[in-house]
């Protein structure tokens, strides 16, 4: 394997496999003969290990990669970097993967692995069921992703470090892995701007936006801004489809805690049987709570969040450069974790 096509070609082939277990309709692939029970099992171990990892979190997790392991979207990708040569030294790039969403440490994976360099990736406890499926059907599609891949448990003397993790564990990363070429990410969140005009499909669609993956994930709307006078229901009653969330026990837990928690502290909030709306200035709100702030100007809004920059993964609405509601956890390719582009960073490594 010597070239970046070959490369896709094995992504793709991967992407077809990956496809029927986010629809949930098994197909005719010729790998399933091998690989398709033991990606059941491994997705059943997941489930039972970590309970956040839903049936409907998974699903939606292979689908979305599914959907971009396509060789449309790969060549796209791939042409953003015409600078881009086969490495004659390839680099063992240590991806420290976070576990807060499933398969949340793919992107990296594959973008070390298919710009030609060696992956060392130190799963999180969390997600450790699926990825070595994964690694097993890659070499057997090309045995030359097995010199390529590697899953360790310490990380030592790596050419360069991709790190996924809280504000905290980033301490620890930069303390021990800044004198190597270096992404480390931390804590984020997203944001919806609601204008007022909003139609009920799009409110329908920010609900998923706020609680695709439990609210798990930096892409995830922790707070809603709303135009002064704005009549919240319009929000609950289209986010009534949500409700399946309260069925995962660790979500109900959240809830009940935090509802407790406000109720006792005499703290105002508005509820709907799963989800807490509280009108608060912090952008992170915790798992079953939503902020939500009143807005008079759109544009000192919009001004304060340049300086919220480095808190920010995304801001949803329907102004210009806006993420569509609906469309936070289908990112694209190019749609980079904290803005860092990860393949400029490969190149120069």
């Amino acid at each position: 394997m010597l070239h970046i096509n070959n490369r896709i070609k094995v992504f793709v082939e991967l992407g077809r496999f990956l496809h029927q277990f986010g629809a949930d309709v098994r197909t005719d692939h010729h790998l399933n003969n091998t690989f398709y029970n033991q990606m059941e099992s491994a997705i059943n171990k997941a489930k039972s290990k970590n309970q956040w990892f839903a049936a409907r979190s998974i699903r939606h997790a292979f689908a979305a990669w599914a959907n971009l392991l396509t060789q449309q979207s790969l060549n796209e990708w791939v042409v953003q970097y015409p600078d881009f040569k086969e490495p004659s030294n390839p680099k063992s790039v240590a991806i420290i993967m976070a576990g807060n969403i499933p398969l949340v440490g793919f992107h990296d994976f594959l973008s070390v692995l298919l710009f030609g360099h060696k992956v060392v990736a130190k799963m999180s406890s969390d997600d450790d069921c699926i990825f070595p499926v994964i690694k097993d059907i890659l070499i057997e599609l090309d045995p030359a992703f097995k010199s390529k891949i590697e899953f360790t448990d310490r990380v030592v003397n790596p050419d360069a470090v991709i790190a996924t993790g809280s504000n905290n564990s980033a301490r620890y990363f930069e303390t021990y892995f800044g004198k190597y070429p270096n992404i480390i990410r931390k804590n984020r969140t997203s944001v919806a701007v609601i204008a007022g005009n909003e139609s009920k499909e799009e409110l329908v669609q920010l609900g998923d936006d706020i609680f695709e993956y439990y609210g798990l994930g930096c892409r995830n709307v922790s707070k809603i801004y709303v135009p002064s006078g704005y009549d919240l229901n319009l929000i609950f009653s289209a986010i009534v489809n949500q409700a399946y969330v309260a069925q995962n026990s660790k979500y109900a837990n959240n809830y009940d805690y935090y509802r407790a928690i406000f109720m006792l502290n005499k703290v105002p909030f508005l509820e709907n049987g799963f989800a807490i709306f509280r009108e608060e200035d912090e952008l992170h709100a915790p798992i079953s709570v939503v902020h939500y702030a009143y807005y008079d100007d759109k544009a000192a809004l919009l001004k304060q969040f340049e300086t919220q920059e480095n808190e920010l993964q995304c801001v949803v609405g329907k102004e210009a450069g806006m993420i569509a509601f609906g469309q936070t956890q289908q990112p694209a390719l190019h749609d980079y974790a904290d803005g860092v582009d990860t393949v400029a960073f490969l190149l120069k490594i």
